[in-house]
């Protein structure tokens, strides 16, 4: 066992195999005290694992949609270990389908447990974190919610979601020293066999996705980022801006979007704003100083 997050208390959603496991068995090897959470009895088994191993685990079991199953689990983790330092919002399901066959109970569905339930959870440590002034939180987005995918809509929307979340609560959290960031991972779990060719399968290995955790979990973790990791692999994802064009509101504005199109979208002065209110003064900035076109 390593040492870089002794003392502090993790919980993991959907830990009960793939990659839910697989970080909770870093987080407990790098010292950290692990609450394994999932449905299924799966959970107990990934905690004695972690215990056989000279770590410190317990197991949860209830659906992160529960929000009386997930308030006791925040409650007796405090009353054991007396903190909560990190949540990874890891469960999730899949209901693949294309959008004209999909039903709207698979689209709720997917959303609830995704979204929803990242919600419940950090809903649940929010103020436990906010009164000790420390916390870090790491959200499961995905590449289908950040760049599409055939046949996940569903999956995609609350993805994305949740990099929204991430992008407000960020904000909100940094005073009181909570942390959050967005973890996109590529591997081979139960979710996700029967999409990656035999190539893919030896080196997508949740164990690759799960050493990134430690820079997102780490006291001087960043906050606001998206990172997307994959056999061995760590890129950074943004939401970028690009200066836009100012049209004015003259009746042939719409012409003029249409005329200015290839520099709306010139991308070689974009840059990431700090906030939905920087996008908004770029705007006016542009109106008060125009460059009518």
């Amino acid at each position: 066992m390593s040492a870089e997050l002794k003392g502090r208390v993790a919980i993991v959603t959907g830990a009960g195999a793939g990659l839910g496991r697989a970080h909770a068995h870093f987080l407990a090897h790098r010292g950290a005290r692990v609450v394994v959470n999932d449905v299924g009895t799966a959970a107990q088994k990934v905690a004695d694992e972690i215990n056989a191993q000279g770590g410190e685990a317990i197991a949860f079991l209830g659906s992160v949609t529960d929000e009386a199953k997930i308030a006791e689990m925040v409650s007796l983790t405090v009353e054991r270990w007396g903190s909560i330092d990190i949540l990874i919002c890891n469960a999730g399901i899949l209901r693949d389908r294309s959008f004209a066959k999909m039903t709207l109970d698979d689209f709720k569905t997917v959303l609830e447990v995704h979204l929803m339930g990242s919600v419940v959870c950090t809903k649940a440590v929010w103020d436990v974190m906010r009164k000790q002034n420390y916390g870090r939180i790491v959200f499961t987005t995905s590449s289908s919610g950040l760049y599409g995918n055939f046949g996940q809509a569903n999956y995609g929307a609350a993805k994305m979601a949740l990099v929204g979340l991430m992008q407000t609560l960020a904000l909100e959290g940094v005073k009181n020293n909570i942390l959050v960031n967005c973890l996109a991972p590529t591997a081979l779990t139960s979710m996700t066999d029967g999409l990656l060719g035999p190539q893919a399968k030896r080196v997508l290995k949740p164990e690759a996705v799960s050493a990134v955790l430690l820079s997102l979990v780490r006291n001087d973790a960043p906050t606001k980022t998206i990172i997307c990791a994959g056999g061995g692999n760590v890129a950074r994802a943004y939401i970028t801006l690009t200066p836009g064009v100012y049209v004015g509101h003259s009746e042939d504005a719409a012409d003029r979007v249409i005329a200015n199109w290839a520099e709306i979208g010139d991308r070689e002065n974009q840059f990431v704003p700090e906030s939905g209110l920087e996008q908004s003064q770029q705007e006016l900035i542009a109106a008060f100083r125009p460059r009518i076109v």
